[in-house]
């Protein structure tokens, strides 16, 4: 009798998981070879705090970049730096062999990619194999794009490149890490794409993780940025708490980092002045990440949250501390 309860066991489970998979807009598909030998030629365009920083390590390594801003002081500065500049995110496609995007919102994106001069304006034909998009926006447009750029089809065709694929790459670790080139991708979309794309990622930081398929880059990240926020609120909190009943800052953050309260908020980025060296609260809070910023990523979270079904009470309670 157990060992009949046990086979059926196994054929209903056998039976969910091949269901599961075939009603999934994103299941596993026959896998290919990708190479990265082709990306000479990088477009990246967004050249803000985090952007300039991580298209600056790019030049370190040695690519031939092609960039643009909406900035023109800053298009300037890289034109000075004998780097091409382009007007348009389609001339810079034109331009390049993969495409890199760091841009501030989801609307900033769809327009980067969807709008006038944009990066698709080429219609089904597109030179630039692999867009990767780093921005922070909500999983939901990061497959939307990926289904867009998969509809096309390349131009010239290279090794195992048959048409243009897309990776959402959101990164974390701020503008310090930017700079150190020691920031971790959480990487969406085909895993051999993944692949070819990771010495590229590892040229802009120190570790590539791979989430799943389109959109799952996005999903960590609105993720990681939700437990960041309400860790450092907690943080801020207690470290508030105990400076007022007489116990310094700098004392009570030994004991955190020494302890179960120890996270990233207070080991790498304390929010007290005079703490840490190194961070924006050393520096009257300039260069940091704006709390507007955390604001809209809590949005993408909060939003994300009820079109799931999901209730998450800290997730609107630090939404509404960073709005207000």
């Amino acid at each position: 009798m157990a060992m009949m309860k046990m086979k059926i066991y196994g054929y209903r489970l056998r039976a969910l998981l091949s269901t599961s998979l075939s009603s999934s807009p994103f299941h596993s598909v026959p896998s290919r070879t990708f190479s990265s030998s082709s990306f000479e030629n990088v477009g990246f365009i967004g050249l803000g705090n985090m952007g300039s920083r991580m298209a600056n390590n790019l030049l370190k390594a040695g690519y031939k970049m092609t960039v643009h801003d909406v900035n023109c002081n800053v298009m300037k500065k890289y034109s000075d730096m004998g780097v091409s500049t382009k007007q348009t995110p389609s001339e810079v496609a034109e331009a390049s062999d993969v495409v890199i995007t760091m841009l501030p919102s989801s609307s900033h994106v769809l327009n980067v990619y969807n709008g006038p001069d944009g990066l698709l304006q080429g219609g089904d034909l597109l030179t630039p194999q692999l867009f990767i998009d780093s921005s922070t926006i909500d999983p939901q447009t990061s497959r939307k794009l990926a289904v867009s750029v998969s509809n096309c089809i390349l131009k010239e065709k290279k090794e195992n490149w048959e048409n243009p694929v897309m990776l959402d790459a959101p990164v974390s670790g701020g503008v310090v890490a930017a700079e150190a080139g020691s920031l971790t991708f959480m990487v969406g979309g085909s895993e051999d794409v993944y692949l070819a794309a990771k010495s590229l990622l590892l040229s802009m930081g120190k570790n590539a993780i791979f989430c799943g398929g389109p959109g799952n880059g996005s999903v960590a990240k609105i993720c990681n940025n939700l437990a960041m926020a309400i860790s450092m609120l907690g943080l801020s909190e207690a470290l508030a708490l105990g400076q007022s009943l007489g116990i310094t800052a700098s004392t009570l953050t030994k004991i955190f980092n020494s302890s179960s309260a120890r996270c990233w908020s207070s080991d790498s980025y304390n929010p007290v002045p005079g703490v840490m060296q190194g961070v924006p609260s050393s520096r009257n809070y300039s260069g940091g990440f704006a709390s507007k910023l955390m604001a809209k990523d809590l949005n993408l979270a909060a939003a994300s949250a009820e079109e799931v079904g999901q209730r998450c009470p800290l997730t609107f309670l630090a939404q509404n501390m960073y709005v207000s």
